[in-house]
């Protein structure tokens, strides 16, 4: 386990909880839903070694204090996440640097590597394809694509639905998007449950608004334009992913140069698959 060190930085009108740990080349560290940095605490072992680790709770999520997104989830873009993003690690003495995202954290990183190419060195992303492949695919039917609509109705519809019982809907999450005997354990658990407040709530709604109203727009801009992410790109996913087993294809068309593997588990890659995920960024960072 790593022993993480905590600062907590404002940028501006958000206050990031930030974990800091190792030493050589910055790594930036981003996780998904419903999540906390905490995420990475069996992955950042094998990391800290050869790269100074920098972990935050995304905004609004977790640590991370932020106000209420717009009606359609401004403020929450991954545009605006992700250039927050760059301030902080400027903040932190890191102009150029790499990203690991999973779930909504990939999401802000594939934007970070598409509008501030300066910034972002080597990029991998879990278990995510660009937001607007997700949405052209989610015509199929498939009951794992709940999220995606129901969090981005107009508030507090969708808050109040999750605040009313908060660890079933948590438990509904970490059972359904994990591979079939896997779990994700008490302590984490809670850990999740505690930091799942009425602001988290809020956030995590208008991370989910933005991505309906704003962030596939950005996207779609990207496809037309024929704007491409320049650096290395490693695309890793779960097997029993299945929905994303044609991901490494896809970003083929999003990235000059893509590596894409597969790894055990489910969509919870970091919890899932700690030591082969570890393996597989070393391999790809080193």
């Amino acid at each position: 386990m790593v022993t993480l060190q905590h600062q907590r930085h404002r940028i501006g009108d958000a206050e990031y909880l930030v974990g800091l740990a190792g030493s050589g080349p910055p790594l930036l560290m981003l996780h998904g839903f419903p999540q906390t940095h905490h995420c990475w605490r069996r992955v950042a072992p094998s990391l800290e070694a050869g790269h100074t680790l920098v972990l935050p709770d995304l905004r609004g999520y977790g640590g991370s204090v932020a106000p209420p997104g717009g009606p359609r989830g401004e403020g929450y873009s991954k545009r605006e996440m992700a250039a927050e993003l760059v301030e902080l690690m400027a903040a932190l003495g890191h102009r150029r640097f790499a990203v690991v995202g999973h779930d909504r954290g990939a999401r802000v990183g594939y934007r970070m590597a598409l509008d501030r190419p300066q910034a972002v060195e080597r990029l991998a992303v879990l278990n995510v394809i660009p937001t607007c492949e997700q949405f052209d695919r989610m015509s199929r039917p498939s009951l794992g694509y709940w999220p995606w609509y129901l969090l981005a109705q107009p508030s507090p519809f969708p808050e109040r639905l999750i605040g009313g019982d908060r660890e079933q809907v948590l438990r509904f999450v970490f059972d359904s998007w994990t591979a079939e005997g896997w779990s994700i354990g008490e302590d984490a658990f809670a850990r999740y449950l505690v930091a799942l407040d009425p602001d988290t709530i809020a956030a995590m709604c208008a991370d989910y608004r933005a991505s309906f109203w704003i962030d596939r727009r950005h996207d779609q801009d990207d496809r037309r334009a024929g704007r491409r992410i320049a650096c290395p790109l490693l695309v890793v996913t779960g097997a029993d992913e299945s929905q994303l087993a044609d991901a490494g294809h896809v970003w083929r068309e999003w990235a000059k140069d893509v590596q894409a593997v597969t790894v055990p588990g489910g969509h919870f890659v970091p919890e899932e698959a700690p030591e082969e995920l570890a393996a597989a960024l070393r391999g790809f960072l080193d």
